[in-house]
């Protein structure tokens, strides 16, 4: 269904799957590594809930965020 609609399957299927389809392992790598890092982002209540009214300040806050993630992982080794 994901192929006819002109998208190509991220995701893998579940090891007891019949008929798993097809999936390119290092698309998934890069995928879950976005996806991990919009959940530390997302540890900041103002950018999951949104408060500002103007995208700019929104975007702000996010780079703002951005970079106080990336100090504390740098800290943190």
């Amino acid at each position: 269904k994901v192929a006819q609609c002109g998208f190509e399957a991220v995701v893998p299927p579940k090891i007891n799957r019949k008929e798993p389809w097809p999936y390119d392992k290092e698309r998934y790598k890069q995928r879950n590594e976005i996806e991990r890092y919009f959940l530390r982002l997302k540890r900041f209540r103002r950018v999951f809930t949104r408060y500002d009214k103007l995208d700019v300040v929104y975007a702000g806050f996010i780079y703002f965020a951005m970079v106080v993630d990336v100090i504390v992982r740098v800290n943190r080794l």
